[in-house]
């Protein structure tokens, strides 16, 4: 934002119209020659002055255009920025996704679980303000993504690069809560959270949901759980990301309620379920809700003075006009 440390000083631009008119429109302005042409008895006659009129229009132009920018000098230009700086420490969160071959049911128009959940995560994430945030993502092997960061942009990148596969083919549900508990271990935030979505059951890992249930209560850490899909047969469609081959059929989906109640009860949290988008959405919203905390915030006003780009174009210009005269209409200076 443009703003003025002096702004009194651009009255004076407004002197500058009228300067214009005194001293190039004004009849009775000195050094106009009359000519009594009633009294010549010859031809009339059309001095050839297009090239000197473009050479006075030039240097005119440069001249009152160097004398604004000038003006503008002597208010104290500057480009102004906001920035905000936070007192008091966010909530961390970490995001555990199931990437197991079931989240590519359609049953969540209009793609599948697996997108809409990128898509709702997406938006929680946009919904947060100086909350560090990572991301594990799972099916038979678990893998960090991101650790947590307020670095926005990135986790989002990397839950667009998520494929569905990519870990084999299974539900190590344990393993994806442990690694994310791990990577919570040191966080000196007053509120740890994980938030776990999956719409299957456990059936691989070496680390059972009961063992990293006692880590993240040991650690301190929430876990939100939502159980993800509708019951019974649904249609499935996923390309494998290591032949490339895609698959169809239909899948009999379920997921372990039981267990994910038990997951959040025993840390403090909260189990919801989805069955459609606009629930897993409405999930996410009770869970920003639940997690507000009061933010300490300080503005910073950052300003850069720009007046010597102003005087620097005004005196190049000014400069330029007498140049022109001199040279091109041979003025002594």
């Amino acid at each position: 934002m443009l703003t003025f440390d002096y702004p009194g000083f651009l009255l004076l631009l407004f002197l500058l119209p009228v300067l214009i008119y005194f001293r190039h429109f004004w009849p009775h302005r000195g050094g106009v020659l009359v000519f009594p042409f009633r009294l010549w008895g010859g031809e009339g006659f059309k001095p050839a002055q297009r090239g000197v009129k473009i050479v006075l229009f030039a240097s005119a132009f440069c001249m009152w255009t160097g004398l604004a920018l000038l003006i503008v000098a002597l208010s104290g230009p500057a480009l102004s920025s906001r920035e905000r700086s936070y007192l008091s420490r966010g909530i961390d969160f970490m995001i555990v996704l199931d990437e197991s071959p079931s989240m590519s049911a359609r049953d969540f128009p209009p793609e599948n679980r697996f997108q809409s959940a990128v898509a709702v995560i997406q938006s929680f994430i946009d919904s947060r303000e100086n909350d560090p945030i990572g991301l594990v993502s799972f099916s038979k092997e678990a893998a960090l993504r991101v650790p947590p960061t307020l670095d926005y942009e990135v986790v989002k990148q990397r839950l667009e690069s998520l494929q569905i596969m990519s870990l084999g083919d299974g539900t190590a549900i344990g393993k994806g809560l442990a690694l994310a508990a791990l990577h919570l271990r040191n966080s000196s935030a007053d509120a740890k959270n994980i938030i776990l979505l999956t719409d299957g059951e456990q059936n691989a890992g070496e680390i059972s949901p009961d063992t990293a249930v006692r880590i993240a209560e040991q650690l301190g850490i929430r876990i939100y759980t939502i159980g993800i899909g509708t019951p019974g047969d649904v249609p499935l469609e996923f390309t494998d990301p290591e032949t490339g081959g895609v698959y169809r059929g239909t899948y009999h989906s379920e997921f372990d309620e039981e267990l994910l109640q038990k997951l959040a009860e025993e840390t403090g949290g909260a189990y919801f379920a989805a069955a459609g988008p606009a629930t897993l959405q409405m999930v996410f919203n009770s869970i920003d809700s639940i997690e507000s905390t009061e933010k300490r915030m300080r503005i910073n006003v950052i300003k850069n003075t720009i007046h010597r780009h102003f005087i620097f174009a005004g005196f190049l210009l000014v400069l330029g006009s007498m140049l022109i005269r001199k040279l091109f209409l041979r003025e002594a200076l």
